[in-house]
């Protein structure tokens, strides 16, 4: 079946995917669902050169020394702009790039270009050993994330950390922007996220083969599991069928 790998959103880890992973698995896929360098079980080599550049390198490292090939590589939220640079890295091992209620950026562009609202939330970083850090999960983390009244709620909440602030303000640096661009891609829109995208932008975020819209909180891989699951499934089957 398809490889999968999975890259999670500021503030998170590669727990979140956990739901979603047992599903895809239980189909026959083999699924990879890292976490970035800095972050959740990775939080202990944060330093203040972790940046943008260094979880590109984490996933395309993943890919080369896992030798993986005809990758099915999926970001949500911040983990659009961390696929949109691997892809670059690894173009010859990515079969389709899957955009999950996610950013999705341009060659020179910063995830604060993409996501502007996070400008609002310049103010509130705070520095830590030297480290610069934001997000900070607080009694907001559950709305803002969509997951009041999710099942996963208490759990997800009790793993989230904060982003290293380089990873918002670094901007993506891309060598084969076009090649990138010509990737078959998939993309998957939370219905409030789409709306609330920047007007001059919103056209990206509707600019693919495949384009869905689910009625459901931002970290829609916790509160429809199932129903991301099925959509990667399907992904992955319609593009073996294409490759066929």
């Amino acid at each position: 079946m398809a490889t999968f790998v999975l890259i999670h959103g500021g503030g998170h880890g590669g727990w979140c995917w956990s739901p979603v992973a047992r599903l895809l698995r239980a189909r026959g896929h083999d699924v990879f669902a890292p976490t970035l360098s800095g972050l959740a079980d990775r939080k202990h080599v944060l330093t203040p050169d972790t940046a943008l550049s260094t979880h590109i390198a984490d996933i395309a490292n993943l890919i080369e020394y896992e030798d993986l090939s005809d990758v099915m590589l999926v970001g949500h939220s911040y983990g659009g702009m961390v696929i949109t640079g691997a892809a670059d890295r690894v173009i010859e091992r990515i079969g389709h790039i899957v955009f999950l209620d996610a950013a999705i950026p341009m060659n020179g562009e910063a995830l604060v270009d993409v996501s502007p609202g996070l400008l609002t939330m310049a103010g509130s970083t705070r520095m830590v050993d030297g480290v610069e850090l934001g997000l900070w999960p607080d009694v907001a983390a559950g709305a803002i994330y969509g997951l009041n009244g999710c099942e996963y709620e208490d759990w997800a909440l009790s793993r989230l950390t904060p982003q290293p602030w380089k990873t918002v303000t670094e901007p993506l640096i891309l060598s084969r922007p076009d090649a990138v661009a010509a990737l078959p891609r998939t993309i998957i829109n939370c219905a409030t996220s789409l709306k609330g995208r920047p007007e001059k932008l919103r056209e990206r975020w509707i600019a693919a083969e495949r384009v869905f819209t689910v009625d459901t909180g931002h970290d829609l891989m916790l509160t429809e599991p199932l129903q991301v699951a099925e959509m990667l499934n399907d992904v992955a089957v319609a593009s073996g069928k294409k490759r066929a």
